[in-house]
């Protein structure tokens, strides 16, 4: 009889201590989701907002977004360092960024900048994300009858005159 009871208690610690193990891997896991997703997430912030921030805004991953100010654009000769200012109605950022930007970004155009915010006043991008006009206009029909004058008129008659 008393080699049943052990038989018993060995089961009941085994699945205790089986219990024990996956709650201590399932809270590992929970953990690493957690700060996983923490590192990962990346807040839109406006100039204005992010000045309202103020020192709680340094050093976070955000992203930014505004207008580039007309005439604030410049870029280094012989380097892909460029400088900008993000603005919305009330607030203006300085914003430097190291590598090409993409073909729709210019002054007074809509941009989304990812990067950090440091004491410096200075928003330092890793990426550029032009915005775009949402107004579709479709290309100019090249078989009207108007288009088809212009060509033969540059081509054909271009050629007979030279």
């Amino acid at each position: 009889m008393g080699g049943s009871i052990m038989a018993v208690s060995n089961r009941r610690t085994r699945k205790l201590k089986l219990l024990i193990g996956i709650a201590v891997i399932a809270a590992c896991v929970g953990y690493l989701v957690y700060g996983g997703i923490q590192e990962t997430i990346v807040y839109f912030v406006t100039p204005s907002e992010l000045h309202a921030k103020g020192t709680s805004a340094y050093g976070k991953s955000l992203r930014l977004g505004g207008l580039v100010k007309a005439g604030s654009w410049s870029k280094e000769p012989g380097t892909l360092f460029h400088t900008f200012d993000l603005v919305d109605d009330a607030s203006t950022v300085k914003v430097a960024f190291r590598g090409i930007p993409p073909d729709l970004f210019g002054e007074g155009r809509g941009a989304l900048v990812e990067g950090s915010y440091g004491p410096d006043g200075l928003f330092q991008a890793k990426t550029i994300l032009a915005k775009h006009s949402e107004d579709y206009k479709a290309a100019e029909d090249h078989g009207s009858k108007g288009a088809r004058e212009i060509m033969y008129n540059s081509v054909i008659k271009g050629n007979q005159t030279q």
